[in-house]
């Protein structure tokens, strides 16, 4: 089958052939209709992982994928061929991931898609979306907080931002003026702040009296945590420790993101339910899939998907 794969290192991702196969006891096939770009692959991609994690070349670059089943192994009830699902692959050894025509996977690994929502946007939501759930669960905002989302305009940002909303949080949001300004005002932020000035004076200049949490996705932990409250609560996707915020009367939580399909099921429900938006700033064929690293690293407001 053709994928997106890194075949040695130091070699340049390319669509090449790779061995597929059948699907065995307990697992499904999935013909992968949408596979969405993260962080992750781009620094798979760069070779940072080669050290720490078990591979096997070729490795397929990706982890959220949807598409249609179209053959099941031995022992799946669950599922049958035709049924639309969506997932995120969590395997700790590289090799096998779903941008690809296919991709083969434990059948308690899936979930349904909802009728109304396309492949595109359920891969789009994929890691990112259980990210943003996983910090926004850490924090438990209400109607009382005021939440910061330091890194709004990212794949993990723009669902903190609407999540949080949700919640009742009045949401502080930092991106660039412009574009990206308007998009995360369209995505629930009640202020948006310039991080490319004085980012403390800016926070300080909407929130006088402090904020209450914070969602640190990217940016400065000091900073950022200068601006709690006493007993506020800030919660880090990209390791920031307590040390880094600085802070000895505010909680600081490290979240590791941690995939369940019935996470990947609410989240697509409020998709479905037009609760939650799925930003797609761009999609393209599997053909010119490493066109679509490159647009990831571009800075673009949204997700970037491939569609094999």
């Amino acid at each position: 089958m053709r994928a997106l794969a890194v075949t040695a290192r130091g070699a340049s991702p390319a669509v090449v052939d790779v061995p597929d196969r059948a699907p065995g006891r307990g697992e499904v096939r999935v013909a992968v209709e949408a596979a969405s770009i993260n962080g992750f692959d781009l620094a798979v991609v760069a070779g940072y992982v080669w050290d720490r994690m078990p591979h096997t070349f070729p490795v397929v670059i990706g982890r959220d994928f949807a598409g249609t089943v179209d053959a099941v192994g031995e022992g799946v009830e669950n599922w049958a061929v035709g049924d639309s699902v969506a997932g995120v692959n969590t395997a700790l050894e590289l090799g096998a991931g779903p941008i690809a025509e296919h991709i083969i996977v434990d059948s308690r690994s899936v979930t349904a898609i909802p009728d109304v929502v396309t492949a595109v946007q359920a891969a789009a939501v994929g890691l990112a979306g259980v990210t943003a759930l996983d910090l926004i669960d850490a924090l438990n905002p209400g109607a009382a907080d005021t939440v910061v989302v330091s890194g709004a305009t990212g794949g993990v940002g723009a669902f903190a931002v609407q999540l949080a909303a949700a919640r009742g949080a009045r949401v502080v949001a930092t991106a660039r003026p412009g574009g990206a300004t308007e998009f995360v005002r369209s995505l629930g932020a009640a202020d948006i702040v310039d991080y490319t000035g004085d980012l403390a004076v800016a926070l300080r200049a909407v929130t006088p009296d402090g904020v209450t949490k914070v969602v640190h996705a990217a940016g400065d932990p000091a900073v950022l945590g200068s601006l709690l409250v006493a007993n506020g609560q800030f919660a880090s996707v990209v390791g920031a420790t307590a040390e880094q915020v600085g802070r000895e009367d505010v909680t600081v939580t490290g979240v590791m993101t941690s995939y369940t399909p019935d996470k990947l099921a609410a989240l697509l429900e409020q998709v479905a339910a037009g609760q939650l938006t799925v930003p797609v700033a761009a999609t393209h064929p599997l053909a010119s899939a490493a066109d679509a690293l490159s647009d990831f690293g571009s800075g673009k407001l949204g997700k970037i998907v491939v569609t094999p």
